[in-house]
């Protein structure tokens, strides 16, 4: 993990500078004193902005893990024709360890958690009716990226035995200096998750209701349900999304198209786009800080992506009815595309309220209690989100709600990771081969001789 530790002390640069009490006080050095980088709360809240800002990057949470999930999922809905070699390994699902998206997907997913542990390490400097708060969300970011990181990395939870099966390294203190005393082994499935579960869980509690656009205790819990369900963990699941769902403070947007951003006017500039009505956590996009991911290659030429991930009108077709309000969410700009990332400068959605509904009607069909969980039936649950695109439905299967999460959550990078948990296979591919896992990084098993490669690598 050489590599991913140099990056993570570049990544201290930053705070090293705003410490300097003069403007060429700067010591050349492979190490960085945190007593001299984070000294005030102001200085810790300007790091937190920072561990924003690496989770909302190209290779973690602005888009593209999600996106090289979907491709991996694809049998015969995303049409690529794109140059880019990495994912056009992802797409025929083989990719190498030499994968550079793959490699800058680890690299940013630690350098975000150092981040969060640089600004832990100094919470005692925050002033204390900002501290609860600030904890919190730096929780929240560390807990999300360790979930995303090892459903990428690891097997599935419910492949083998995740007590077994080796995730990530789990690092929650500070690097400060490259030495081989900081090469870490890959903890386990299970303790990572179970360090994801401990993060988001201390984040709902000292997290506010809400603040802003950056992350609240809904956010964390959001991320929890998500989190259960991939487990099969149900009760908690059903539990975590009927915290999100009965707060009240989010509504299915009226249309689905106003679920995300709005698509510019064709020939107009392209604007930021703020979160819509059902955003529980988005990661916020200017024409100043980057760009939506997605959109990079799901958007069309005329609304700034490369156009590279066309989407099929037979798949289109055979998914979704004629009177289904989604279709209407495909344009034709030469080939056929999503227009949920038509705007290049719209927000990333991490979690909508939709999925929260569909993750408490799936939980409750699954548990079958005499009483749902948060008092509603899974056919009043699953009717709340086919009403919206103008459908009704009789019935509340399991069959009916999985459907239903393909069409809804189509192309915001489900598909995998509900292939693996419901153990679908994915075409001729089998629903735990090992190439439908991330290859650990070759840079970081070359530097870290204790870091063991996936199986198939």
């Amino acid at each position: 993990m050489k590599n991913i530790y140099a990056i993570l002390i570049l990544s201290m640069f930053l705070l090293t500078l705003a410490a300097c009490k003069k403007p060429l006080d700067i010591d050349p050095a492979d190490t960085i004193e945190q007593g001299e980088a984070l000294i005030t709360s102001k200085d810790v809240e300007v790091a937190l902005i920072g561990a924003y800002s690496d989770l909302g990057s190209t290779d973690l949470y602005g888009g593209r893990p999600f996106l090289m999930a979907d491709f991996l999922a694809n049998t015969n809905a995303i049409e690529w024709t794109g140059t880019y070699e990495e994912l056009t390994q992802t797409i025929n699902k083989s990719i190498l360890k030499t994968n550079v998206f793959v490699s800058n997907t680890w690299r940013d997913g630690y350098s975000t958690i150092n981040d969060v542990n640089n600004v832990l390490s100094a919470i005692d400097k925050v002033d204390e009716a900002k501290r609860s708060r600030i904890q919190g969300e730096a929780k929240f970011i560390r807990g999300a990226v360790y979930f995303d990181l090892v459903r990428l990395y690891g097997k599935a939870y419910n492949d083998g035995d995740p007590a077994v099966n080796l995730g990530v390294p789990i690092v929650l203190t500070p690097t400060t200096s490259v030495t081989e005393a900081n090469y870490i082994s890959r903890a386990t499935v299970q303790q990572v998750y179970q360090q994801a579960i401990t993060d988001l869980t201390e984040a709902e509690a000292e997290l506010p209701e809400t603040n802003g656009f950056f992350a609240t205790k809904y956010a964390a819990a959001g991320m929890l349900a998500r989190l259960y369900l991939q487990m099969g963990n149900y009760v908690e699941a059903a539990n975590a999304a009927d915290r999100v769902i009965s707060s009240g403070q989010y509504n299915l947007a009226a249309s689905y198209q106003q679920a995300f951003p709005t698509v510019p006017a064709p020939g107009s500039p392209a604007q930021p786009g703020g979160n819509t009505d059902e955003d529980v956590f988005a990661i916020q996009v200017t024409n100043l800080t980057g760009f939506n991911s997605f959109n990079e290659f799901y958007g069309s030429s005329t609304y700034g992506g490369r156009g590279d991930a066309a989407i099929s009108q037979t798949w289109i077709n055979a998914n979704y009815s004629a009177n289904d309000q989604r279709r209407q969410n495909f344009y034709d700009d030469g080939d056929l595309f999503t227009s949920k990332f038509a705007n290049q400068y719209g927000n990333v959605s991490i979690i909508r309220l939709a999925e929260m509904y569909l993750i408490r009607a799936e939980s409750n069909v699954r548990l079958a209690p005499s009483a749902p969980i948060g008092g509603v039936t899974p056919l009043a649950d699953l009717q709340t989100v086919r009403s919206r695109a103008g459908l009704t439905t009789t019935s509340a299967t399991l069959a009916d709600i999985l459907q239903e999460r393909k069409l809804e959550l189509a192309f915001e990078g489900f598909a995998l990771h509900d292939a693996k948990r419901t153990q679908t296979n994915i075409g001729n591919v089998a629903w735990n081969a090992p190439n439908l896992v991330f290859p650990i990084p070759q840079r970081e098993t070359d530097a870290n001789k204790s870091l063991v490669q996936n199986e198939g690598y």
